[in-house]
């Protein structure tokens, strides 16, 4: 009788638990979250209360902790400060009041300008990337800033390292940063840290998760940045990371699959905007300050450039979790907006939020041609099945999806606006690290590099058209031929992309 008794109670209890949990979360949750998201979270709390809170305890804020926080402001500060006196875009520069006010709302919520930006090299070519890279390192003589979100230590990469160390033996001030998590799970990753001891140079993880020195944050976030900086006159940004193309892993070596990736090489004043980024991203994680000045070209008159002209109007625009504003994602859809004739969308990852998704098909349904470049089948099992989730609702409004033929792995991520010379459309484009998804708009560290004038926007269409000759079209007739398991996996996916 007395088991029975305290059995009850116990079942009492659990039921008050279970209901409270409910109760505070459908109040709680939804607070600051995209409807989406709020959904997705309240519905793993409300089914699996005892599993969903812990989760979303752990990983349910986008936000960084307090420190961060107040470093991140301080650096927009910082900035804004240096740029007290810079105007919005080159004196001499004209541009349409409608790119104008794109480049206005960058600079409101990142504190960076438009300025001039040199365009030194596009490799599409990962091998090419490398190489050139490395010859830039062996250039250096003040300093070298690397942040790459995922580093390893292979044959590809070897000869990179070892331009790092000839710089480092030289006198050249040599700082690298590397995202922990996103490297971790690679072969040669404890070879790579033994290497980097050895070579002598500074260098530390970003976005360390480490409990034991208590150095904990939500678990999922990265700091997905790619870029190398050299003396403050040649930078290097794009989307590849600092690994062997298979990504060292044996099923993609059986495979033959490589990634694909887009490096740029600049010069000019936008490298003074990078080094800025580097600055607070090495501060946060060192503890070191390093001045951060601009570029003496962004105070004088530039005058206009023209389409075909190595001289590019470009603006950088830093986003993550440090910005509340979800920057990139309202630039993205800004360019997709801007867009009369044709609209250009390569991403390996594309898990669009209402907005995005909504601004596309509008697009579509306005008279745009809109192309979408993705791979035909993505490297992650959940993404690639999220992903696959949204094409009904693309292809139905009209997009035309293309997809990069597997194994390899399309991961050059970019958007042009009304590229053609014919059109006499203003052009606008955007390149970077920054995927088209819900994890790039507010859990990553990104960094993107928008184009609004010169011939970055010629290279990235002629790069499309080579995408296009390669890739297979996705038609809404074969689309509709797949499987109900596919809808239903799709489906989930497309669920839990939605937790954040």
């Amino acid at each position: 009788m007395i088991f029975q008794i305290n059995l009850e109670s116990w079942q009492t209890v659990g039921l008050i638990i279970d209901y409270t949990i409910k109760i505070i979360a459908i109040g709680y949750v939804p607070e600051g979250r995209r409807p989406s998201s709020s959904t997705a979270w309240l519905l793993a709390i409300l089914l699996l209360p005892y599993v969903g809170l812990p989760l979303f305890l752990l990983m349910g804020s986008p936000y960084i902790n307090r420190r961060r926080h107040r470093i991140q402001q301080e650096i927009n500060d910082l900035i804004e400060d240096v740029h007290d006196d810079v105007p919005d875009i080159p004196t001499g520069m004209d541009v349409s009041a409608e790119v104008e006010s794109v480049i206005k709302l960058n600079r409101r919520l990142t504190r960076m300008p438009a300025v001039t930006g040199g365009n030194n090299g596009f490799y599409s070519d990962y091998r090419e990337s490398l190489k050139r890279m490395t010859a830039a390192i062996d250039e250096a003589e003040e300093y070298i800033y690397v942040e790459i979100y995922i580093m390893a230590w292979d044959s590809y990469t070897q000869p990179f390292f070892a331009a790092l160390e000839r710089a480092h033996n030289r006198g050249v001030k040599v700082r690298l940063l590397f995202d922990h998590v996103g490297s971790w799970k690679y072969p040669g990753y404890h070879r790579l840290k033994k290497e980097l001891n050895r070579m002598g140079f500074a260098w530390y993880l970003m976005l360390p998760l480490q409990p034991w020195r208590r150095r904990f944050r939500r678990p999922d976030l990265r700091n997905h940045r790619k870029m190398l900086i050299i003396d403050g006159h040649t930078a290097f940004m794009g989307s590849q990371n600092l690994i062997a193309p298979s990504y060292l892993q044996k099923k993609n070596i059986k495979l033959g699959r490589e990634w694909k990736d887009l490096m740029v090489e600049l010069t000019g004043p936008i490298v003074s905007s990078m080094e800025m980024i580097f600055a607070g991203d090495w501060y946060v994680e060192s503890n070191e300050a390093l001045d951060i000045r601009d570029h003496a070209e962004a105070h004088g008159y530039i005058g206009n450039t023209q389409k075909d002209s190595a001289t590019n109007l470009v603006q950088l625009i830093p986003s993550g979790p440090g910005y509340t504003t979800e920057p990139n994602l309202r630039m993205f859809n800004s360019i997709v907006h801007h867009a009369k004739e044709r609209l250009i969308l390569c991403s390996p990852y594309f898990i669009p939020d209402e907005s995005l998704l909504e601004a596309v098909t509008s697009a579509c349904y306005r008279g745009v041609t809109v192309e979408l470049f993705v791979s035909e089948q993505a490297d992650q099992f959940a993404i690639d099945h999220a992903q696959s989730s949204y094409y009904q609702a693309l292809l139905e409004a009209g997009v035309k999806i293309y997809q990069f033929p597997k194994p390899d792995v399309l991961h050059t991520k970019y958007m042009i606006a009304d590229p053609d010379d014919t059109t006499g459309n203003e052009a606008l484009g955007v390149l970077g690290s920054s995927n088209l998804d819900i994890r790039s708009f507010g859990l990553n560290y990104e960094i993107s590099l928008m184009i609004a004038k010169g011939n970055l926007i010629h290279e990235l269409n002629a790069l499309t058209d080579r995408y296009r000759t390669v890739s297979l079209k996705l038609t809404l007739d074969k689309w509709n031929q797949r499987s109900w398991r596919r809808r239903y996996v799709d489906n989930v996916m497309r669920l839990t992309s939605a937790l954040q």
